[in-house]
């Protein structure tokens, strides 16, 4: 007679014995993954999971609010419908169209088709759309995921630098990670991820200030260089740079002194030799030095003027969406200058400078001005030093998440022309 007990119990242990085995390899492959992430440094960590959860949380919204759009009378209107048209051309996801809009399809369009010397091939630095060529070359000829791909990189990058520069300027490593933390959740810094260069300026600007503070001067002039190709405020640049090389040297001013500033500070000259480049490429190209000047004032009518006076007028004029989008450069300006003798002449002297000099380009800058302060990144450092306290941080985070997802939905809306 055969003993089925002992078959049945087995059968019980087999199970059991496989569930473990199961359970080991788990706990096994938790371990290893465990043991790589240790390997990361810390700082990378940081940054690579606010880029990811930034990335995500912003894909998640903006395809949400796109679907909710589908069907409505006036979403877009018939005479804005051509750049839903022109998304569309660029990718059937709405993950990856949804990142171009306005500027992004014009730098596509600089990246992808040669140069012809007319009036819109100087509209724009060249940076941008010029290092999208290689990199489309690796991807096939796709231009537009090649400009998609050097903003979030850029981004990324942008996130490290600012995380180095805070601990340098703030003293801890939380304090380093609020104001990165700010950067992201500043009201409209959804654009670090759109086919646009505010992830690429503020990357360079942060990177300039992160080598300036360490001293390594041709570092700065090498990346500052780059940095006054890229947007036509970027010589600026070089101002407050050099206010940091003074301060460095304790502002003195004796002959010897001036020696060692040139010795040491020449290669801030890199910076507005940038743009010198850009202005002889319009003269080659179109044989205009001033192209991009002329190239703005026919496209858009922008010309150079007193930024006061546009400050008042968007304040006080009819049109109350001027009037919103200027409280925000001035609450910008009122945050920089309460945190002055904290930040340092170099750094309220840039936040000033990427104030005024966008409102210097007069009422047309209305509609971009919320783009444009994106790189007033010296706000965040204001605010990581007042919000040590948690519950402080935790309602300025929640505050400024907030007010980045209503104003990134109204960017995707982009017929309100409200962010361009």
């Amino acid at each position: 007679m055969v003993d089925r007990s002992r078959d049945t119990a087995g059968d019980r242990r087999a199970p059991a014995a496989g569930r473990a085995g199961v359970r080991e390899r788990v706990r096994a492959a938790r371990s290893r993954t465990g043991a790589l992430v240790a390997r990361v440094p810390a700082r990378w960590r940081y940054v690579l999971a606010l880029f990811v959860g930034a990335k995500v949380v912003l894909a998640l919204v903006g395809v949400i609010a796109l679907s909710a759009w589908d069907g409505a009378p006036a979403a877009p209107p018939a005479d804005e419908a051509n750049m839903r048209a022109d998304q569309e051309a660029i990718s059937s996801h709405r993950s990856i169209s949804m990142w171009f809009a306005w500027d992004a399809l014009l730098y596509d369009h600089l990246a992808r088709e040669p140069l012809d010397g007319a009036w819109n091939d100087f509209a724009f630095p060249l940076l941008f759309p010029f290092l999208a060529r290689p990199v489309a070359w690796v991807l096939g000829g796709d231009t537009a995921m090649a400009l998609l791909l050097i903003s979030n990189v850029a981004f990324l990058l942008l996130l490290w630098y600012a995380t180095a520069l805070g601990e340098k300027l703030l003293g801890d490593d939380a304090s380093a990670r609020r104001f990165t933390r700010y950067l992201v959740l500043l009201p409209t810094a959804f654009l670090f991820q759109a086919a646009l260069t505010e992830s690429l300026f503020l990357c360079l600007a942060l990177a300039t200030f992160y080598y300036a503070e360490q001293r390594r001067w041709v570092t700065v002039g090498v990346l500052g260089y780059f940095l006054g190709l890229s947007r036509s405020v970027g010589f600026l640049v070089a101002v407050p740079l050099a206010l940091l090389l003074l301060r460095q040297h304790r502002y003195r001013l004796d002959p010897r002194s001036l020696w060692g500033y040139v010795r040491t500070g020449w290669p801030l000259a890199l910076i507005p030799a940038g743009w010198l480049t850009f202005m002889a490429f319009c003269r080659w190209r179109g044989g205009d030095w001033f192209a991009y000047k002329h190239a703005q004032e026919k496209g858009w009518g922008i010309r150079v003027q007193n930024p006061v006076p546009v400050i008042w007028n968007g304040l006080t004029g009819v049109e109350t969406r001027d009037a919103a989008r200027v409280w925000f450069a001035v609450v910008l300006l009122a945050v920089v200058l309460a945190g002055a003798r904290r930040l340092g002449a170099p750094y309220v002297v840039y936040a000033l400078l990427m104030v005024l000099a966008p409102l210097s380009m007069g009422p047309p800058v209305y509609k971009s001005l919320l783009r444009y302060l994106l790189a007033v990144f010296p706000v965040g450092l204001v605010l990581a030093r007042w919000a040590r306290n948690a519950t402080a941080d935790a309602w300025l985070g929640a505050t400024l998440a907030l007010l980045q997802g209503a104003l990134f939905v109204v960017w995707l809306a982009y017929w309100t022309h409200f962010i361009i």
